[in-house]
């Protein structure tokens, strides 16, 4: 086991003393960055970048070169589950993800396989691999999947989608079908997330980005039901060391209590929640992450300053707060706002714990 040289997320996600508020950015290896779209050109496309290892640790690893984040996050996608499934995802340029076949019948989804996480999708394997291998215990990693329900969205439109109407169609027209879609899912990200585990990742995390489209009857049957199911089958210690596991449904503030009930470490806030008022709700069951709002770091450093001293004073003093944006930063951010919002979480959040109460911390 590689010492970490700084374990301040995993402590905080573990509700464990720290001396400063951990920090990371949602896509923080992105088009914001220079060296990332001159990575991508040389990589000839998006998916030639993620299905190269080599090249997904050269991305992954940029921003940690530029700035003093508290954790790196494995470059993929979350749509590479539906890929080994058979489904054929592309890019189209203005568009997004789209897939070259789609889910429409009962039928489609008893053909779908479930991905071996080693033979089919090797090459994640591999990234988390090589990216472990370069950070030499300098961050943790941290690992990643799309919830069942999101991944369920893209199968079943397309691709992208402003109403969801065909996945909300089969939902409510064939249950049976959406709940055989969606185990097969949750049964292909228990063993992917596993497999990142076992090649690495020290932390997952579950992005359910549209979960919070459903009603809340359909979110609690169609999405965190399933996420619950994924948790309960992870890996929870390896290589000598807790596994946490983060969900982060975005606008799921309303359900935060079940979401806290789903067996998860950390729950991730979008910004539409004040962290303060989060953190009455759950109280000590879950840390919490987030949850600046991205656009934020439009502005001049002095107010991304102030909304970082807000959020902090909300959350208040104690443990359990990994600072983060409320969703991924955008690429048309200036790079230099990034490293206004990450020096100013450090340098402003040490009032709020004490460095006393750290036992066997590494730094």
């Amino acid at each position: 086991m590689t010492e970490l040289k700084n374990d301040r997320f995993l402590r905080a996600l573990q509700r464990q003393p720290v001396d400063v508020t951990p920090v990371w950015m949602m896509r923080q290896a992105g088009r914001y960055l220079p060296e990332y779209r001159a990575s991508r050109a040389r990589a000839g496309d998006f998916m030639g970048l993620c299905m190269n290892p080599e090249m997904a640790c050269e991305v992954t690893m940029q921003p940690l070169d530029r700035y003093p984040l508290d954790a790196a996050i494995l470059f993929s996608d979350i749509l590479t589950i539906p890929d080994a499934m058979g489904l054929g995802l592309y890019f189209e340029t203005g568009e997004g993800p789209r897939f070259r076949k789609r889910i429409d019948t009962a039928a489609d989804i008893e053909a779908l396989p479930v991905p071996d996480a080693e033979q089919d999708l090797g090459y994640v394997m591999g990234a988390v691999r090589t990216i472990r291998r370069e950070l030499n215990g300098r961050v943790p990693l941290i690992g990643f999947s799309g919830s069942p329900w999101t991944l369920a969205t893209y199968m079943v439109e397309g691709g992208s989608s402003k109403d969801f109407r065909k996945t909300k169609a089969m939902l409510y027209d064939q249950p049976e079908a959406m709940h055989q879609l969606l185990g097969k899912l949750a049964d292909s990200v228990t063993a992917y997330l596993n497999g990142q585990i076992l090649a690495g990742a020290q932390a997952v995390q579950i992005f359910d980005t549209w979960g919070g489209n459903l009603s809340a009857d359909a979110y609690q049957k169609f999405s965190l039901a399933y996420m619950r199911r994924i948790v309960s089958g992870l890996i929870r210690e390896h290589d000598g060391r807790k596994v946490p596991v983060i969900l982060f449904t975005k606008n799921g503030g309303l359900w935060l209590e079940s979401i806290a009930e789903a067996g998860a470490d950390a729950l991730g806030l979008d910004w539409t929640m004040d962290i303060g008022v989060a953190r009455s709700r759950v109280g000590a069951k879950v840390a919490l992450q987030g949850n600046m709002d991205p656009t934020v770091l439009y502005a001049k450093p002095e107010a991304i300053r102030a909304e970082v001293g807000r959020i902090l004073a909300s959350y208040g003093k104690g443990n359990g707060h990994v600072f983060n944006l409320g969703h991924g930063i955008t690429p048309e951010v200036d790079p230099a706002h990034a490293g206004a919002f990450i020096e100013a979480v450090h340098e402003m959040s040490a009032i709020y714990h004490d460095p006393s109460a750290i036992v066997g911390q590494t730094n």
